[in-house]
């Protein structure tokens, strides 16, 4: 069957596509379930500390992607894409199952974290292989004229496999309670361990492909590249569009993908305090209407250039990022959203009175389940201390609010202004497979594509949660300021790539 043929293309998109999605979801499961990790692979007593630590091991995994881009890159290069692509989902299927599979640290201590930051890391190495070779697979047997279009279907693996691990987890947890799920061997390990049956399917897939069309035209000429690593960043004009490729378009993609998707969902849990299932399916929503747009814009790059397109989805984030997420915080806060916080139709409430050593002082916390008509909730945690001694001072009463649950008119602003979040990722994200392939030429394409596109993204945007979560405990004050690094990231890159990109390269250059 001809591979430039409509079903030829489907059948390479499908093949490449579904391993890929697989990848990501490996890759985020870890994500999506940092806060329950964090309980289990690191000591008790201090849950912020964990959470960061959790959070760092989060993204350990993308700092090594761009070493993984050299490795691969390397190997794809000089015995093809199929086989190396393939070596990764086998890696990355492993890991994922390992680290379900690995003890609490109730149980072995620090080894338990140990062993998570090693399996990371392979994860990590095993995606730095992966991107680029589907990428390549694609662009390498699509048409020039439609290279937006087809390699844009890769484009979406990254949502779905994220669309993918919202879902499963939310399915695990809906068949048990927070106690059953929260264990140590609770249902939390369920999604890893799915993982190796996801990724047994695509290595049966990916086994039935053949190699791409150029590269294996390439080798039966004796032209693959022999040194793809001394050809691609020694040679000075190669290096200096891998840099431009890096500076000027992947960074700022890499910011704004983790920004819409990751850190919106971060935000939504742990500031604006949205219960589990609601905050999760706010995000599903909000990619289901959103995924379609990667084509989209895909598609429209092939007609009007990559350049535009992407330069406008970083723009949109910068200016529009703070104004939504303080939304996000307005809106959900109790005093703006529920008017009449008495005016509720059921609530559960119970009080605990703890001992502060033998003073006789004591510890007083209510906790109030709150429901109302409009099928909105939040649990209302008050805190008091109660003194024998009347010469201490009374302490501030410390109100929480934690578990809300939307009114139906917020839940649906919320999903709208997440989409719009998720709209600016396609923008950046739909061209740029297209873009990275028409840089750079068939012999040292997978190798020069991979490490700017895993440095921008695994560096840069990796990054995005793990710093903001820092900057939020670093200047409390400030529920907004995770945001200034991916908007001071995205702004750089903007700058550069409005001035030294290309709109419309010549298609044809590198076949």
């Amino acid at each position: 069957m001809n591979e430039f043929s409509p079903s030829g293309i489907r059948k390479v998109i499908a093949a490449s596509s579904v391993g890929t999605l697989i990848e990501w979801y490996d890759f985020y499961i870890f994500g999506m379930l940092a806060k329950t990790i964090s309980t289990q692979f690191f000591p008790e007593g201090n849950p912020t500390a964990a959470l960061l630590s959790t959070l760092a091991i989060f993204a350990a995994g993308f700092i090594v992607r761009p070493f993984g881009a050299l490795v691969f890159g390397r190997l794809g290069d000089i015995i093809g894409r199929k086989y190396t692509f393939l070596l990764t989902l086998i890696l990355m299927g492993g890991s994922t199952f390992l680290i379900g599979c690995v003890p609490g640290y109730d149980n072995i201590g620090i080894a338990a974290p140990i062993l998570v930051l090693l399996l990371r890391l392979v994860q990590g190495l095993a995606l730095g292989g992966e991107y680029g070779g589907a990428a390549t697979y694609v662009a390498e047997h699509a048409p020039a004229n439609k290279r937006g279009y087809y390699t844009s279907w890769i484009q979406t693996t990254a949502t779905l496999g994220l669309f993918l691990a919202l879902g499963i987890i939310m399915l695990v947890k809906s068949s048990m309670t927070d106690d059953q799920f929260n264990a140590e061997w609770g249902g939390w390990r369920y999604p890893f361990w799915i993982s190796i049956l996801l990724v047994g399917v695509s290595i049966y897939i990916r086994l039935r492909m053949s190699e791409s069309p150029l590269f294996s035209k390439l080798k039966s000429e004796g032209k693959t590249s022999t040194n793809p690593l001394r050809e691609s960043f020694r040679r000075k004009g190669n290096f200096k569009m891998v840099l431009l490729a890096l500076f000027g378009a992947v960074m700022g993609q890499g910011v704004i993908w983790y920004t819409g998707q990751f850190y919106a969902q971060s935000f939504l849990e742990t500031k604006c305090n949205i219960e589990f299932e609601q905050s999760r399916t706010i995000m599903l929503w909000a990619i289901a209407f959103a995924t379609p747009f990667f084509l989209f814009f895909g598609w429209l790059s092939d007609k009007i250039g990559r350049k535009w397109i992407m330069m406008a989805g970083m723009l949109l984030g910068i200016l529009t990022y703070r104004p939504i997420f303080n939304t996000f915080l307005e809106d959900s806060k109790v005093e703006n959203t529920w008017t009449n916080a008495w005016d509720f139709s059921h609530v559960k409430a119970s009080v605990n009175t703890v001992a502060l050593g033998t003073s006789g002082d004591s510890l007083y916390t209510a906790t109030s389940e709150l429901s109302f008509a409009d099928g909105s909730a939040f649990t209302r945690i008050t805190k008091d201390t109660i003194f024998v001694n009347p010469d201490h001072v009374s302490a501030n009463t410390i109100t929480q609010y934690i578990n809300k649950r939307l009114p139906a008119n917020l839940y649906w602003k919320f999903i709208g202004l997440v989409f719009l979040l998720i709209l600016y990722v396609t923008m950046v994200y739909g061209p740029i497979a297209a873009f990275l392939v028409e840089m750079f030429p068939t012999r040292i394409r997978y190798t020069s594509m991979s490490l700017p596109y895993h440095i921008g993204n695994g560096v840069f945007g990796g990054l995005v949660p793990f710093i903001g979560l820092l900057l939020t405990s670093s200047f409390p004050t400030d529920p907004l300021v995770g945001l200034w690094y991916p908007i001071a990231v995205a702004s750089l890159c903007f700058i550069i790539g409005m001035v030294y990109l290309r709109n419309k390269p010549d298609q044809n250059v590198n076949d």
